[in-house]
């Protein structure tokens, strides 16, 4: 059974009932990595501003609070908001708020992407990470300010197609706190406390996942 059909001159794909409950789901899966972090993320702003210590204390973020926090807040509404971005039935329906919302996405995938660049480049190493870590964020993290630049680029050219493609891998980039904390979870249960060389190549793994679902998203997309 046929569950999609695709309008070569609107560029979007038409969704039929059965596609359109997997697009709930995908978004239902979305909002659940986005707010692992969130709620983490809450708690170390709370603290930050002087609330009750949740979490543990970091004095990296004690000394320089700004460009955490910024890194949060944009996080949160850049993974919250992007997940309905994927629903291109609410996209038809709203295409006014696709488009400002959009704009207002990309704003804090770059504040994303530009702090996570500032705190890897600043902060001095946590303890428990490595090197490897290091060049993993500095990577991903210039990859995502990319993915935000390329994907403004190429909708004010009209295309369509690129657009989504890039702003899908810079979603991908920014979900990947949420499926890092999946997998250390999962780790930690199945083999205990993991190494420093382990903790990097799990946190590099997550993000690696992330763009590989997103690239076969939009290969699949572009069929």
């Amino acid at each position: 059974m046929r569950t999609k059909l695709y309008d070569k001159e609107k560029h979007q794909i038409i969704m039929t009932p059965a596609k359109k409950g997997s697009a709930k789901w995908l978004i239902a899966g979305l909002l659940f990595l986005s707010v692992l972090p969130l709620v983490f993320g809450a708690f170390r702003v709370t603290e930050l501003a002087g609330g009750a210590e949740i979490m543990p204390a970091d004095a990296r973020f004690s000394a320089s609070p700004l460009p955490v926090v910024l890194h949060i807040v944009s996080a949160s509404m850049y993974t919250l908001l992007g997940a309905f971005q994927f629903s291109s039935s609410f996209r038809r329906r709203r295409p006014g708020w696709h488009r400002m919302s959009g704009r207002f996405l990309v704003l804090c995938g770059l504040l994303v992407g530009l702090s996570a660049l500032w705190m890897t480049l600043f902060y001095p190493l946590k303890a428990g990470t490595g090197e490897l870590l290091y060049v993993f964020r500095l990577l991903f993290g210039s990859v995502m300010v990319l993915s935000m630049v390329r994907g403004y680029t190429t909708i004010r050219r009209g295309e369509v197609i690129r657009h989504r493609a890039w702003m899908t891998r810079g979603y991908a980039i920014g979900l990947g706190v949420g499926t890092q904390m999946l997998l250390l979870m999962v780790w930690e249960m199945i083999i205990g406390q993991p190494s420093e060389l382990s903790h990097d190549l799990l946190m590099g793994a997550a993000w690696v996942i992330n763009l590989v679902v997103a690239e076969w998203a939009v290969r699949r997309a572009a069929h």
